[in-house]
């Protein structure tokens, strides 16, 4: 099997991957949504930023990516009994679980594991994806053809951390934390609004319409598909590059202070914009201090706001039908408002 497309290779679609690090290196964010037109490399980007990001350790066998300092209550491996020792402690990928569009309940959460229960008489419990994508990524694509139930149930677990399964006598309550990450083609179909607001950022994304781009996209795809292995060589320098900034950002990220007078500002803007509830404000912070951390600074600034804002604002604005210039320029003309002191959009 070949290694995925590096992400240093993709060309353009800077906001996609801008949003992807912050989920990397932030995982409260609550996610990422792409939306767009088919062919712009949603799938490529998700997949390549797995791929690139440092392994996590955990033990042999264990299917719920346990921390070995921290094992997990539902973990049967991680947990051992009669004084047997836990199998050695190996570094693996980061998850990256594909969701089906088919999935049902139980494969998502987990469920009993009915062959042990009719064959040996045991009531066991058998993970689900919940679990593998514990400590790594979740993705959906399509996320706007599954069905809502489903789609209301990945993001609580997804806020919460946590995946509770309390069904056939069961009563099972393990670590589910991950970053969700959706995409889908608007032509397809919307997401319901208040789903769209559980999502911490969003991006559309376009085809590119610039010559030299498009070209570039051509040859090095076509690259790829002839030596993917060589291809991936000629770019592990870049994709180490990133992988260093993504660690180091995780690494000061809670030290990010963010100013009294920009975090004001921060709230100003949201009010003026008439977002609904605290979500979008308590994001945009989180999203424009993972922005600063992976800049490798301390500290919160305007202009990461002004930058940010369009990725976590646009999505949660309510439709305004007498302004058909669309939701990007109406974060802008607000972001230029408080910027000149008016305090509102």
């Amino acid at each position: 099997m070949s290694k995925p497309f590096p992400f240093s290779a993709i060309v353009a679609q800077e906001d996609m991957k801008k949003a992807l690090l912050m989920a990397a290196v932030e995982p409260l964010l609550g996610g990422v949504l792409i939306f767009g037109d088919r062919g712009t490399g949603k799938s490529t980007a998700v997949r390549a930023l797995a791929e690139l990001l440092p392994k996590i350790e955990t033990r042999a066998g264990c299917r719920f990516n346990c921390e070995p300092a921290r094992p997990q209550d539902a973990c049967p491996v991680c947990n051992t009994v009669n004084g047997q020792k836990a199998p050695k402690a190996v570094k693996t990928r980061t998850p990256m679980v594909d969701l089906p569009l088919g999935a049902t309940e139980d494969r998502i959460c987990g469920a009993l594991d009915l062959e042990k229960a009719l064959v040996a008489g045991e009531k066991d419990f058998e993970p689900g994806l919940l679990a593998s994508a514990n400590r790594g990524f979740l993705y959906i694509d399509e996320v706007n053809l599954l069905e809502d139930h489903l789609v209301d149930l990945l993001l609580d677990a997804a806020a919460s951390g946590v995946n509770v399964v309390e069904r056939e006598g069961l009563s099972i309550r393990h670590a589910a934390r991950f970053a969700l990450v959706g995409s889908g083609n608007p032509e397809e179909g919307d997401l319901r609004p208040q789903l769209l607001d559980r999502f911490g950022l969003a991006v559309d994304v376009r085809t590119i319409d610039d010559l030299k781009q498009r070209i570039e996209v051509i040859r090095r795809r076509d690259a790829y598909e002839a030596d993917a292995d060589g291809f991936c060589q000629s770019w592990a320098r870049k994709d180490a590059a990133i992988r260093s900034r993504v660690v180091k950002a995780r690494k000061i990220l809670r030290d990010v202070d963010i100013p009294d007078d920009v975090l004001s500002r921060m709230s100003q803007l949201c009010m003026g914009l008439g977002i609904d509830g605290m979500r979008g404000e308590l994001t945009l912070m989180r999203a424009c201090r993972a922005s600063a951390a992976l800049g490798g600074r301390l500290e919160v600034t305007w202009s990461d706001v002004s930058e940010i804002s369009p990725l976590v604002l646009c999505h949660r604005l309510r439709r305004d039908p007498l302004d058909d210039a669309g939701s990007a320029p109406r974060v802008e003309r607000a972001i230029a408002a408080v910027s000149a002191g008016a305090g509102h959009g």
